[in-house]
């Protein structure tokens, strides 16, 4: 009998079989154990509110419906939060999802997309996915360099510009003003992905005025984060409406489950839950330095839910940290490309899961020197 194979294009042959990230289930099958401590993915272990949940639950009963493809009530509630129109927003799944759709409409075989080397590479992922060709920039001083990837994007006649404020992997940020500087310089013709997964986190002045009919730009948010709902994949875009518009001619329409849009909407409802997380991670943050300087160690400021940890070394030093956390059953990621993969990436947990940290990290540091 002749075997008969799926036709692949020819840019979908020459892609590797890779995804960006190893989940920490895959590892946790190849370790045989469960980690103590989940600190690699930048998830909101304090969790979603007890209103989200319990709308998820109320949902749930309902799911043999498809959610409503227009996200009419998250939407509605967005644009009255951010006091913008509805018809500025558009609902997807998670920033990843919106991301892989302004890709497809953007960018075909050979066009230029801008973005810094070693950030979020899930971006990276989509880009090349569409035939894109993708120019990097260096970090400066472990910040993303707004001035660096606008000069790139001028030089190669970019499409598209990819900056996330604060920054994944470092967590490191800009100021409104240096960020509305960026946005007023983008060259004719291309678009800043303005990436503000963290901005609730950040201190007050980090994000510009939203200014959603601006088409040089288009701002992701999502519900992942502070918000505690990493798993739900809910994420939303600011932008000018024609742009907006656009999305419904590629995107799944039904590619939001019905107990996801509920959880979301109840869990835009209970700002204060937001600000008891805000504060609860700003803890973390500050206990996750304490560990670092009690190991001899140092931390990058940070504005998101996460501290990058410098190991004082290079990338294969804190490669063997990483390793030696892992030994020990604690999940935590670092940057991939150099100077910046000296550092770890610990996420700001629970109390109880800081402490599996806490207790690990000497012997970590103690075997990777040895």
């Amino acid at each position: 009998m002749t075997k008969t194979y799926a036709r692949l294009t020819p840019l979908a042959e020459s892609l590797p079989a890779t995804v960006p990230f190893v989940g920490p289930e895959t590892q946790e099958r190849a370790r045989g154990r469960a980690f103590a401590a989940r600190l690699g993915a930048n998830e909101n272990t304090f969790g979603p509110s007890p209103h989200a949940i319990a709308a998820m639950a109320g949902a749930a009963k309902d799911v043999w419906m498809y959610g409503d493809p227009e996200n009419f009530e998250l939407r509605t509630a967005l644009a009255v939060h951010h006091q913008i129109d509805a018809d500025n927003i558009m609902v997807g799944e998670g920033i990843d999802g919106l991301l892989g759709y302004l890709a497809r409409l953007l960018v075909g075989p050979g066009d230029v997309v801008v973005t810094s080397q070693g950030a979020y590479p899930t971006f990276n992922y989509h880009v090349a996915g569409f035939g894109g060709r993708i120019e990097t920039v260096p970090y400066k001083d472990d910040h993303e360099d707004p001035d660096a990837l606008i000069a790139k994007a001028t030089e190669t006649g970019a499409k598209l510009v990819y900056l996330a404020n604060p920054d994944n992997p470092m967590g490191t940020w800009h100021n409104a003003d240096t960020i509305q500087r960026m946005i007023d310089s983008v060259p004719q013709g291309c678009l800043l992905i303005l990436d503000e997964a963290y901005v609730e986190f950040a201190p007050d002045g980090t994000a510009p005025r939203l200014a959603p009919d601006d088409h040089r730009v288009i701002r992701m948010r999502t519900f992942s984060k502070a918000y505690g709902m990493a798993g739900a994949r809910v994420g939303y875009a600011i932008g000018a409406k024609d742009l907006i518009t656009a999305f419904h001619k590629i995107r799944n329409h039904f590619g939001m489950c019905r107990i996801s849009q509920a959880g979301a909407l109840a869990a835009l409802r209970d700002q204060d839950h937001l600000s008891q997380t805000i504060a609860n991670v700003a803890a973390a943050r500050t206990r996750i330095d304490q560990i670092a300087r009690e190991n001899g160690l140092t931390t990058l400021p940070s504005a998101t839910n996460f501290v990058a940890v410098d190991c004082g070394r290079d990338g294969a030093f804190a490669k063997a940290v990483l390793d030696a956390l892992t030994d020990q059953d604690i999940f935590v990621r670092m940057p991939f490309a150099a100077p910046q993969n000296r550092c770890i990436r610990v996420s700001a947990g629970r109390p109880q899961e800081l402490d599996a940290f806490a207790a690990a990290m000497p012997i970590a540091l103690e075997k990777a020197r040895g």
